[in-house]
Parts: structure tokens; sequence; C-alpha cells
């Protein structure tokens, strides 16, 4: 008899593992299908933010990664002069959602910890060295086609999470296309241990409590846009931008590379890990479900990385199916709520990449005249918003599983840390949380009893409601009547027309 898993999960990246751990966790039966048989050795992906930190804890994974995660200081864009002209940073900033703005990490390391939390979480299987081939899906299931150990191999699953990457062998099984958002730019990526301070020379306008080797830094030189990220311990990674007349192979000759970094180091120690060219794309596939079929992270959008929400966007997704396919599975939701993945997701992941592209286009300026003009422009932008983190870059859920009308639908909800030390989640738990003023009905959280400094009192009061409902993935679903919240909820978690109003 063949064993149907509840989802077959194809890439064992961050994505892919996050995904396992969230389904497993709720008692779905996973199965991943890696076709490495070994991590990829050298860092790719190096931020992530609050939120991220936010659903390690809804995995149980936190205790894992976040003695290896790095908090950080936020972004600063510096122009043509050497002047800053952008600002987007957190020092002596509250923290509503209980966790630094930004943090950054060691991508074979994060994997590594996201593995071994497989034996944590349920029944979660793991298979290296399994290639996909080919699926075919009908009503009941996907059967999945794999290669491994030089046979063809089979198994069936209720759906499938395809998180293989930009190149994704299952996006293109399925014949989906990849809506380019015109933004395309070569630059050379590189990583090293270094020994001691990044020197950043001629720097001006740094605000007041600044740490330069707590920020991301990004230099609009027009003469060469680059990047310096921080990273744990001794780790930090350049970003240089390939200006027209330049050679990819060339430029990564090791001589080449050297005079790069050198120019940030002055004689302070450091090993280059590696080098590798990229072009920094905007790309969002045109579908992100097809059947039982859905694409996430890299398979399924593509950002330039000038915020550092690539690898964010992928954790999202994956948070977003997973409460949804749990619903399904354990409380009988109807699966047209899967529908809504795409309409929440496409949206939000667009926001976000216009602001990347939009960054990237004045990043990538050459033209000094132009480079003076826009530092300029930004500078009295700026002036205009101060207080501004890349964490306000990310839009309210607008449509799809939530109530829609209600203040503050779709937007994240605030997690206060407790008297105690403890974050809000670690007290009421996970899945559906209602808080309301008082009463509320079996369930309820009452407000003004948590050990939270009035917080979540605060938060209704702000939008002058009396209970907020909020989703699996911390996203609110809607505020009002505690009642008509939770009727709301079942009905959209039952019927299909539900959903489509």
């Amino acid at each position: 008899m063949t064993t149907m898993f509840d989802v077959a999960v194809i890439g064992c990246g961050p994505v892919g593992a996050m995904a396992a751990n969230l389904l497993g966790r709720q008692g779905l039966s996973v199965v991943v299908l890696e076709k490495e048989t070994e991590h990829y050795p050298l860092p790719r992906a190096v931020h992530l933010d609050h939120e991220m930190m936010r659903l390690f804890q809804s995995a149980g994974v936190i205790d894992r990664v976040e003695p290896d995660m790095v908090a950080t200081d936020g972004h600063l864009h510096v122009g043509a002069d050497h002047g800053v002209i952008r600002y987007m940073g957190t020092v002596g900033k509250p923290r509503p959602f209980g966790w630094a703005n930004d943090y950054f990490f060691y991508q074979p390391e994060f994997e590594a910890h996201l593995r071994a939390a497989f034996a944590d979480n349920g029944r979660i299987g793991l298979l290296l060295g399994a290639e996909f081939t080919a699926l075919v899906q009908d009503e009941g299931g996907v059967t999945v086609t794999f290669a491994q150990d030089g046979a063809q191999r089979s198994l069936t699953a209720r759906w499938v999470i395809a998180a293989d990457g930009s190149r994704s062998p299952v996006r293109k099984a399925l014949g989906v296309k990849l809506d380019d958002l015109d933004f395309e730019e070569p630059w050379l990526v590189v990583d090293a241990e270094v020994e001691g301070p990044v020197t950043f020379p001629d720097l001006t306008g740094v605000p007041e409590g600044a740490d330069l080797q707590r920020l991301s830094v990004m230099m609009c030189d027009p003469a060469r846009p680059a990047t310096v990220v921080p990273g744990r311990r001794n780790h930090r990674r350049w970003e240089f931008m390939l200006l027209p007349h330049e050679d990819d192979a060339e430029m990564m000759r090791e001589e080449n590379v050297a005079a790069l970094v050198g120019a940030w180091m002055r004689q302070v120690p450091h090993k280059i890990v590696r080098a590798a060219t990229y072009r920094f794309h905007g790309l969002v596939a045109e579908q992100w479900q097809v059947g039982r079929v859905f694409l996430a992270g890299d398979a399924a959008h593509q950002t330039p990385p000038f915020f550092g929400q690539g690898m964010c966007h992928g954790l999202r997704d994956v948070a977003n199916l997973a409460w949804k396919m749990a619903a399904i599975v354990n409380e009988g939701a109807d699966e047209a709520i899967l529908t809504t993945y795409q309409s929440e997701r496409d949206p939000h992941v667009r926001g976000v990449i216009g602001a990347a592209v939009a960054a990237g286009r004045y990043i990538c300026e050459l033209d000094p005249a132009k480079a003076a003009e826009r530092d300029a422009s930004i500078r009295a932008q700026s002036a205009q918003k101060q207080g501004e983190t890349a964490a306000d870059l990310i839009p309210a859920i607008s449509t799809g599983f939530v109530a829609q009308g209600t203040p503050a639908a779709g937007q994240r909800f605030i997690q206060p840390v407790l008297a105690d030390g403890r974050k809000l989640d670690d007290l009421v738990g996970q899945g559906w949380r209602l808080f309301v003023r008082d009463g509320g009905g079996e369930g309820a959280i009452i407000a003004s009893e948590l050990p939270d400094n009035g917080a979540v009192e605060q938060w209704l009061d702000a939008r002058g409601v009396e209970a907020v409902l909020v989703r699996p993935d911390h996203y609110v679903f809607g505020t009002g009547s505690a009642a008509e919240l939770l009727a709301l909820r079942d009905a959209m978690l039952r019927q299909r027309q539900e959903i489509a109003a």
C-alpha cells in the first residue's frame, strides 16, 4: 500500500526546511526531497527580520537558531559625496514585535539548525540525493517522481510545496512564467572572514549613536556602488556593482577581488571565503498555485537584495501555507482557503520588490550629475520621514483571509515583552488568538490580565476596538466584536463562497 504524505516539500534550503518544521509541528506528515547530499557549505542569504524570529518561535526552532543570530541596527545609504542620504536605523527605538528589526546570520549554520529541528517536530522525512524529475496530479493528490541512488522513485502527497530555488525545476515542469519587473544589474558578491573593523573612509553625517559595524551600509557612489554587510562573529559581506565595461569572470579573479575588498580593510587581516557574480532581478511568478502544487521562495519570486527581504519573503510564503494546510487537515477546513495564498502573498511581495527596485535604481546610478540630484532629493525626502525603518516597507495583507474593512485587518500584530522577560507568544501560545477588553467567551485572552505593561490594551484603544482576532501567522484577521469575528472566521474556513465574497 502506497503511503500518502500530507505535504511533499521539494528543496531543503531555509524555506523548504522551515515549511517542514511548521507543518510537522502542526501534526502533518511531511517528506522533504533535496537533490544535494549535503547542505551548501557557503553563505548566500545573510539577513532576516523580526517577523522571521517570531516565526521561529512558532516552529519551535527559536532556541536552536537564536544563539547564532546577530542583532544589528538597520540600514544606512551613503551618497556620491560620501555623506548619509537615508538612515533606516533602530537604535533606541521600541521593539513592538519583541525582536530587533534586523538580524544577520551564517546560512550553513542556520540550515543545519533547521534540519536538526526535524527531530523535534513530528513526522518529517528527509530524502537526500533525491532530484525531482516529474509530477502528476489529480483530485486526490500529487505523485512526485525523483531520481535517487541511480533509480527512479516516486511518492504521493496531498500537496506539494516547491521551494526549489530560482531555477525551480518544478516551476518549469508546470509551465509557469515569470513576470519580469524590469530590473537586472550585475553584482560581485564577496564573503570574507575579517579579524577587525571595516574602515569607512571619509563618511560624513552618520547619525549619533549609529555603529557602522552594526549597520548594513549601502554606498551609492557612481564610481562603484557597493554594500558592506555585517555578519555573525568575523563574517562580513561586500557586494560590488559591476560596471558596464567589466567582465564577470575577470572581476572574479583573485587579485581583482582582493583589490576591491582590500580598499575597505586598511591592514586588517582578512580571508576571502567566496566570490561570485549575480544578476540582481525583480521577478514574480504569474501563478503561485497550480492545482495542488504551490511555489514558494525563490521559485515564486526574486527580489533585489537592497533591503534584505529575499529569504524573508520565502519564509512568509510557507508560514501562510502552513496554517491553512493545518486547518484543512486538522479542522476540516475547506481546501478553498488555499486559493487565498497568491492573493495575499503576491501583492505583499510586489510591494516590497517595488521598494527594492526603486532603491536599486537610485543605488545603481552611474552618472555623477544625476547622482548629485538624487542625493539632494533623497535627503529632502528623508527629512520628512524621520524614524523610518526597513520594517515599514512591509505592507498589510489587503485581500484574502482577512476581515476586510475592519481597523488594522491584515497588519502584523504586536508581540510585547512581558514583565518576566518572555514574549507574548510564549505566554498565550500559537494558533488563533482572540484578545478582548473583557468577556469574549471561552478561549478569549483578556487584555487587562496580560503582564505586558498594557501594550495590548493600548493597541485596542488606538484603534477603538473591543477585540482583535490574530491568525496563526501573526497577521490580524480582523477587529471589532469578538463573536462576529469568530463567526466570520469559521464561515470562511468552511465555505468557498465566503472566501470569494
